[in-house]
């Protein structure tokens, strides 16, 4: 069958690579790989990778590129469904023979659900659906395929039993042909990452326990499958071929890496060995020597999820992490200028204005270099949604962020509304990057470098409009007067 692999069109800004995790247009421009759905499509021969919002392709778009296709697999998410959705019934209103199915993290937990709200869905790929896709794009009986749940000719539903973990990781192949082939490099942005940069995983999973993470609960599980180190140097000899020059860095954007010393060494020697400059999510427990080790062999920057600067707040959300240690962890990348884009949520259980303010203070102590604050999300699946349904938590029941994507809560508590949350988000940037210090760094970096400074200009005009679109959209909601 001919299959067509898409992460549709959704508001403008909207980052469907992430989406399913982050519900909201970023406050600048970013676009994450679509490496969800790049698996199964370097697996299927033939097959055709669309990523809508990063090259501005609107729904008409698709469709002529739809149109040739006899089997579509679309990414969803919790807040992008409804959207999707449509795109599903768009599509087959063109093309009434093809199947349209989705895959993604909200889709695994709620197949049937997600089957019986939406008739214009055919199938749906639940856990480990890579190669779900494979023998689906092969015309194998339905009834055959392990991890699908789907619709029959009479309308009834049937769920397959589960597919198992993929058993040899080595043998998946290379994502990057793909890219190179269906994407343009140019089109991902990303605040803390040069540009052009490329990001994909060597595995899945993540054994951490952390109760809002999505990918975990749902898709990837709590053991990280993934490549030998081996198999990873061969991707990367691949892509040094096919890229060159063009990509200035590389983005491992497995969960924790870093979980697996050995591991991360072993592929930081590779990126050493082709002189790539690489950068990849962490925890903060990783020890001197071995960020020591990581710089050495080409480590720039590392994404840390620090969540929040209260420590009862963290053992909540069973993120295995204290303040020292973080505390520990940051003044070692200080001293080995390892940058550090730190994650903060707001809104996690149960906060409270002076929790606020711990975190507000505790970014600003630690520094990294740059920041990004997001609103607790419990999507279904992990156990923050089940927290939040049975302590009556949720002020609304979905996530979806509106047609302008301004992120918003769906969780209020006794000391903390929904919308003491959302004002939150802008304090802690304003607090943060508005201060002499962060001010000063900004300012040294732009003089540099003619290309950052571009950037940061681009970048700040970008922050500054979603600010005044967020007074607009918050004040529109509340029904509060309010001025551009």
């Amino acid at each position: 069958m001919k299959t067509l692999f898409l992460s549709p069109p959704s508001f403008d800004g909207f980052d469907g690579g992430a989406g399913a995790r982050y519900q909201a247009k970023r406050e600048v421009t970013s676009f994450w790989y679509p490496t969800w759905l790049a698996q199964p499509a370097a697996l299927v021969p033939g097959s055709t990778l669309v990523d809508a919002a990063p090259h501005g392709l609107g729904v008409d778009d698709v469709l002529k590129i739809a149109a040739g296709h006899d089997l579509v697999v679309m990414h969803t998410s919790t807040p992008s469904l409804p959207n999707d959705v449509e795109c599903a019934r768009r599509v087959k209103q063109a093309n009434p023979n093809a199947k349209v199915g989705f895959i993604g993290a909200h889709v695994a937990v709620l197949p049937e659900l997600t089957l019986e709200q939406n008739p214009i869905v055919d199938f749906v790929c639940r856990n480990n659906f890579d190669y779900t896709c494979v023998e689906l794009s092969e015309g194998r009986p339905w009834e055959e395929i392990l991890g699908l749940s789907y619709r029959d000719a009479n309308g009834e539903l049937h769920k397959n039993a589960e597919r198992p973990d993929v058993a040899d990781w080595d043998a998946m192949p290379s994502v990057l042909p793909t890219y190179d082939k269906f994407l343009d490099i140019r089109k991902y942005y990303n605040g803390y990452l040069l540009h052009p940069y490329v990001s994909w995983y060597t595995g899945r999973g993540c054994v951490a326990k952390c109760t809002f993470c999505l990918w975990p609960h749902t898709i990837g599980g709590h053991k990280f499958f993934h490549k030998s180190a081996a198999a990873v140097g061969r991707d990367l000899d691949e892509a040094k071929s096919i890229f060159g020059d063009r990509v200035a860095e590389y983005m491992f954007d497995d969960d924790t890496l870093t979980g697996e010393k050995e591991y991360a060494i072993a592929l930081s020697k590779h990126m050493k060995r082709l002189n790539l400059s690489w950068a990849c999510n962490a925890r903060a427990h990783v020890d001197y020597d071995t960020l020591k080790t990581l710089r050495d062999n080409g480590l720039r920057v590392l994404l840390v999820g620090f969540e929040s600067g209260n420590q009862e707040i963290l053992h909540r959300i069973r993120k295995g992490l204290n303040l020292g240690m973080a505390r520990e962890f940051m003044k070692n990348c200080h001293k080995l200028g390892i940058k550090v884009h730190g994650t903060f949520i707001i809104g996690l259980p149960v906060e409270t204005p002076e929790t606020v303010r711990e975190t507000i203070e505790f970014a600003k102590e630690l520094d990294p270099h740059t920041i990004q604050v997001s609103i607790a999300s419990p999507y279904p699946g992990t156990v923050l949604y089940d927290q939040a349904l049975a302590n009556g938590w949720f002020a609304r029941q979905d996530l979806v962020s509106g047609s302008n994507g301004i992120q918003t809560s769906t969780l209020s508590y006794e000391h903390l509304s929904t919308a003491e949350i959302e004002d939150s988000v802008e304090r802690m940037y304003r607090e943060f990057y508005f201060r002499p210090k962060k001010i000063a760094k900004i300012v040294a970096e732009m003089i540099t470098s003619r290309q950052m400074m571009v950037r940061r200009l681009r970048e700040g005009g970008e922050f500054f409009g979603y600010l005044r679109q967020r007074h607009i959209s918050v004040g529109k909601r509340r029904g509060e007067a309010v001025t551009a």
